[in-house]
């Protein structure tokens, strides 16, 4: 079994290690863009370029599937990348977990970058699972950079400011960026409230990965063997993965993965 994921850069990583976890014999193709990051600046029309030659770049080690590791992906590229790889290559996308979380009653707040804090992607999102339960838009600006550079003093003040936007009765937080899963336990310190319920924090690695079993009817098999290599693309030719990787334990796990050789 082949898997490979996309993104500009390491926020794949949250949902590579899931996939890992899940089938540790199964080969992994990470295809990032350096030349290209960040994309959530870049127009529709540009970022959709990017992410098409990101994931052809990936598609040519023939893969059973591919995962956009990537919330703003999705949402701008995800039919573009549909409609020119599939049915050969079925395409999972990555969408916040807006639906589990509202179904624990809430208040609910959503982080995201400021591109889609308040989009109609958001938004849509919002009116068709939410429901009645109160949704608060948590704008990030920084984090998801300071996050891929592993920039300590920039995360704890972009957590610190995005904190500072969250109600204090929050219950649930969705993590609508990739990146932020990788610093999911700072998140939930900084919104810890003296005497208050544990937060619960909903990420969409695991739901990902479990999709990508289903789309080719694969079962989930912790316990195989962990044979599968590791192939690592930045924008298009094979390297290693990014330094600042290794400074979250889901690189370092994937560090220690087989290079495809």
């Amino acid at each position: 079994m082949k898997i490979a994921l996309m993104d500009s850069g390491i926020g794949l990583l949250a949902a590579t290690t899931a996939v890992r976890r899940l089938r540790p014999d199964a080969d992994l193709i990470l295809s990032m863009d350096p030349d290209g990051m960040p994309w959530g600046p870049r127009t529709p029309e540009d970022l959709t370029a990017r992410a098409l030659a990101v994931a052809e770049a990936a598609a040519a080690h023939r893969p059973d599937a591919l995962i956009v590791g990537c919330n703003t992906a999705t949402v701008h590229a995800l039919p573009t990348l549909r409609t020119r790889l599939e049915p050969g290559l079925p395409v999972v996308g990555t969408v916040p977990a807006i639906k589990p979380a509202a179904a624990g009653g809430g208040p609910v707040a959503i982080w995201a970058t400021p591109a889609t804090t308040g989009s109609p992607y958001q938004r849509g999102l919002i009116a068709d699972f939410a429901g009645d339960t109160r949704v608060t838009e948590v704008p990030c600006p920084g984090l998801a950079e300071a996050v891929e550079h592993a920039d300590e003093p920039a995360i704890t003040a972009a957590v610190a400011a995005a904190a500072a936007l969250t109600p204090a009765d929050t219950t649930t937080v969705v993590l609508g960026c990739t990146h932020y899963e990788l610093v999911a336990d700072r998140i939930r310190a900084a919104l810890r409230r003296p005497g208050g319920d544990r937060l619960v924090l909903h990420g969409s690695a695991g739901a990902v990965a479990a999709q990508a079993l289903r789309r080719i009817g694969a079962a989930p098999r912790p316990d195989a063997p962990a044979r599968g290599t590791l192939t690592a693309l930045r924008s298009g030719r094979q390297g290693t993965l990014p330094e600042a990787a290794l400074a979250y334990e889901e690189g370092r796990l994937l560090g220690a993965v087989t290079p495809a050789g």
